[in-house]
């Protein structure tokens, strides 16, 4: 016997991994199959062996390497980007691909489009809880952008793409664009009316935007939606990164936020310096035309919270064979104990 073996693991689960999560998601399969959605069961089986499988080492590894903030290049010039381990990349791409953000769009004209994107996005959540702001916010955006006809037929295309396109670019140069939200300032809060960021209207038609954001979720998506007060009242606005012509647009990241959790994805305090911007809906009734978008990503937020009881739930593996071999209680195994009484 070795003397430093000091003792033997034991009455602990196996590691959870290599499973499906929609196979072995009864509960799941079931609600999906009652509300209509069960015609994609080939395409969420696929996204759940991805789930169950390998995104999980991407999602463990997208959160212990956290976003950095690279304001500046080398040279001192201003460049607003934050850097990602490629962890997160690879979440992202397959998140795009099995179309957490665009799948209910892709087949909206099929009944139960929304029930079966959001099995997507429950499957995605359960490997990391942090890339699904983006998914999330784009996905979202649609109803809100369709307020604005000739920006949603120029846009709509590159978010219902299937296609991750993680390059800095002007949105016309990208195969894919994924697209966020700024609401929130120092003053207000969740009080919107108490926002002090000013729009002003352009002979061109569009606005140049001043003030700032003091939460602006996932800052490299390629545009945000974004409220700003104007002659009307509190707007929404479409804020691009890149302006056509490629140069960066005037929204300025100040810091990155410090959070409790979610640390794959970045959060942020902006300031926009004369940013661009183009008017969705009507001027003045910008709270109205936003929540169209707020609403859909709460949603997701109740299946995001959700989703991280899944695998303790529906992995009935870890747990029945831990029940019937590893965990132990009154020195038999705890499934032959609770079937004695």
């Amino acid at each position: 016997m070795n003397q430093f073996n000091t003792h033997e693991v034991c009455n602990q689960p196996v590691v959870l991994e290599n499973y499906n999560a929609w196979q072995t998601d009864i509960a799941l399969m079931e609600a999906v199959a009652r509300e209509g959605g069960l015609w994609a069961q080939d395409h969420l089986s696929a996204f759940g062996a991805r789930t169950g499988g390998d995104l999980i080492d991407s999602g463990f590894a997208a959160n212990e390497n956290p976003p950095k903030l690279r304001a500046f290049d080398r040279y001192g010039r201003r460049i607003d980007e934050v850097e990602f381990h490629p962890a997160y990349h690879e979440l992202m791409a397959a998140g795009i691909e099995y179309g957490m953000s665009s799948f209910a769009w892709r087949h909206e004209n099929r009944d139960g489009a929304h029930v079966a994107r959001a099995a997507v996005m429950y499957l995605g959540s359960q490997a990391d809880a942090g890339f699904g702001c983006p998914m999330s916010m784009t996905y979202a955006a649609i109803p809100a952008l369709r307020h604005a006809p000739a920006l949603a037929e120029k846009w709509l295309p590159k978010l219902l793409s299937a296609e991750y396109d993680p390059r800095s670019l002007p949105m016309e140069q990208k195969t894919g664009c994924t697209i966020g939200m700024g609401m929130t300032e120092k003053q207000g809060g969740s009080d919107l009316r108490r926002n002090t960021t000013r729009a002003l209207r352009r002979e061109d038609g569009s606005y140049e935007i001043i003030g700032h954001k003091w939460f602006f979720s996932a800052p490299m998506c390629d545009a945000h939606l974004v409220l700003a007060q104007t002659e009307g009242g509190l707007s929404c606005f479409l804020v691009p990164r890149f302006l056509p012509d490629g140069t960066r647009n005037a929204v300025r990241i100040q810091r990155l936020k410090d959070k409790l959790g979610d640390w794959s994805n970045a959060s942020s305090e902006v300031e926009f310096q004369g940013a661009f911007g183009e008017l969705v809906g009507i001027e003045g009734r910008g709270i109205v035309t936003i929540l169209e978008m707020v609403a859909l990503t709460r949603l997701d937020c109740m299946i995001g919270s959700v989703s991280t009881n899944a695998p303790s739930r529906c992995a009935g593996d870890s747990s029945y064979q831990s029940a019937r071999g590893f965990w132990q209680t009154t020195g038999r195994p705890a499934f032959d104990a609770q079937r004695a009484g």
